[in-house]
């Protein structure tokens, strides 16, 4: 008798040293979620959040002084605080981490579109704010997110079982809206753009240097993603659609390389006849690259885009070099497809 009451004081015990332990980035999280359940990316000021400053009384401030308006899905925000938290719970059971990722999960699921697609802010939906955003991967980061919580995936199935059948339904409309965006030219899809119309679900532009376009950087994350599920004849169709997209429309003999120069970027465009690269954006119709600039101008030359542009923002990458050449061929292997 008395092995067994030691045996359940040393459990019960271990459970409330355990829920106290804390983990300190964690415990900053805690701190700068917003009200309505999500994370900013900048504070009041416009000051970008950053986890490895230290919680002074002027910092405490500006915490306390930014709304609601800041929360968002851009720049990492918000799937970053609750794959962290849930992280975090998973190692030390404290369970103010599960109450705050699940509080970050139900406003990933209030900031849903009906017809399935993200926001990049809510409730802000001043300018772009408010159209259906792939860009950054800010929606497939909410789907991720959603979609672990649906599967019990990557510590996830601790979540409340209400969250899960929410996730569910979220992340098959979802689907459909992804579906529903990937840019058709004369019927055949292609890839995705970065923004849409958040009603009409049509491609749309955002800051002046981000036309209507093709994004290549994005639908590799999307296709990823799809890649992911179930597949149906209509995710099949998708993703080998996008994949041929991208083999027909890489850039062979250039490198894209990024250096220092007095502290500052500098991004040049040289040949190399052993490179394969894309370019960031393309024309939707014509599938040219494109290039955008401040003035809201759109250049199909490189060389023509001013300097701060160039240097400013990347413009070339080896987007779905692994997806082509790693990530696809397993796939079909996985669900036994021809190509």
């Amino acid at each position: 008798m008395k092995l067994k009451l030691s045996a359940a004081v040393f459990s019960l015990t271990t459970a409330v040293l355990s829920a106290q332990i804390k983990d300190t980035l964690a415990e900053k999280m805690l701190v700068y979620q917003l009200p309505i359940g999500g994370w900013g990316k900048q504070l009041d000021d416009k000051s970008v959040v950053n986890y490895n400053l230290p919680l002074d009384k002027d910092l405490l401030k500006k915490i306390k002084a930014t709304g609601d308006d800041h929360a968002t899905i851009d720049n990492n925000a918000t799937s970053r605080e609750i794959n962290a938290l849930i992280k975090a719970y998973s190692t030390t059971k404290n369970p103010e981490y599960l109450k705050s990722a699940e509080k970050g999960i139900s406003y990933l699921l209030l900031m849903q579109y009906k017809n399935g697609g993200f926001p990049q802010y809510y409730p802000n939906s001043g300018l772009y704010r408010k159209q259906v955003t792939y860009n950054d991967n800010a929606m497939i980061n909410a789907l991720t997110v959603l979609y672990n919580v649906a599967e019990g995936k990557n510590d996830f199935d601790v979540v409340d079982s209400k969250l899960k059948e929410k996730s569910k339904i979220a992340v098959q409309k979802g689907i459909e809206c992804i579906l529903k965006t990937q840019v058709l030219q004369k019927g055949n899809p292609t890839i995705w753009g970065d923004q849409y119309n958040e009603i009409t679900l049509q491609p749309d532009k955002a800051r002046a240097f981000e036309p209507i376009s093709l994004a290549t950087g994005e639908s590799v994350g999307i296709i990823r993603f799809l890649m992911l599920q179930p597949v149906t004849p209509e995710v099949e169709k998708s993703i080998k659609s996008a994949v041929k997209w991208f083999k027909q429309n890489k850039i062979e003999g250039y490198s894209y390389n990024v250096s220092k120069v007095n502290g500052k970027a500098v991004r040049t465009l040289a040949e190399d006849k052993n490179s394969v690269i894309w370019a960031r954006f393309y024309d939707i119709n014509s599938n040219k690259p494109l290039f955008g600039d401040r003035d809201g101008s759109v250049k199909y030359n490189y060389n023509e885009v001013s300097e701060e542009r160039r240097n400013g923002y990347s413009w070339f990458g080896d987007f779905a070099d692994k997806l082509i050449n790693k990530e696809y061929p397993k796939w079909l292997e996985k669900n036994k497809i021809s190509e």
